[in-house]
């Protein structure tokens, strides 16, 4: 590089005319390759561009130690005031209503019971002593006038009924239905599908028919 920049002198030298010199670049070769030097004249400038060959990468350096903790800085703000509570929502709409229920069919009267058995009759008074015939009948008197009616006596105790009379009271009534089993299990289709009212239909019919005589 010396005799580079000697040569270089020397061409400084023998060039009486450059009036300014200026760097055009420099760039870094790799280590151990030679350096160099590029120089070009334009009109009465000197020009360089340098290329210079870095140095071998040194051992790392040992990890320094850590340094003393700084001051604590200022607490910072808490924060401004609350902002204005928002505004209450629309209420939502109102769900659709629900379809009311088949009220199901009012029950049967029970069955007359039987009458009773007629009580025993009470056991009859004794009689009295009889008494005295008396005296000859006296002279007969003028008829006297009539005598008002009689309260009417205390009803009798009823008669006892007959199988024929008891046959013909219960053929005019509805038949036992302890037979027809009820819907217990209620339906779950709301509204009720053709299904649910086919079901209730058999019912009402099982539920006729066994009222009949």
């Amino acid at each position: 590089m010396r005799g580079q920049l000697n040569g270089l002198k020397d061409l400084i030298d023998a060039i009486v005319t450059l009036t300014a010199a200026q760097v055009d670049g420099v760039s870094s070769v790799n280590p151990g390759d030679p350096a160099s030097v590029i120089v070009s004249v334009v009109g009465n400038s000197l020009h360089f561009t340098f290329g210079i060959p870095r140095g071998q990468e040194g051992v790392p350096g040992q990890n320094g130690s850590d340094g003393a903790p700084g001051p604590q800085g200022p607490a910072g703000d808490p924060g401004g005031p609350p902002g204005p509570q928002g505004i209450q929502g629309n209420e939502g709409p109102q769900g659709p209503q629900g379809v009311p229920g088949i009220q199901g069919p009012p029950g049967n009267d029970g069955a007359t019971g039987p009458q009773g058995p007629q009580g025993v009759a009470g056991p009859t008074g004794a009689q009295g002593p009889q008494g005295d015939p008396g005296g000859p009948p006296g002279p007969q008197g003028p008829p006297g006038a009539n005598g008002t009616n009689g309260s009417d006596g205390a009803q009798g105790p009823p008669g006892e009924v007959t199988n024929a009379a008891l046959a013909a009271s219960i053929s005019g009534t509805s038949s036992n239905t302890n037979a027809v089993a009820t819907l217990d299990t209620p339906f779950g289709n709301d509204p009720p599908t053709l299904a649910d009212m086919e079901t209730l239909r058999a019912k009402m019919n099982e539920l006729i028919t066994a009222l009949r005589r």
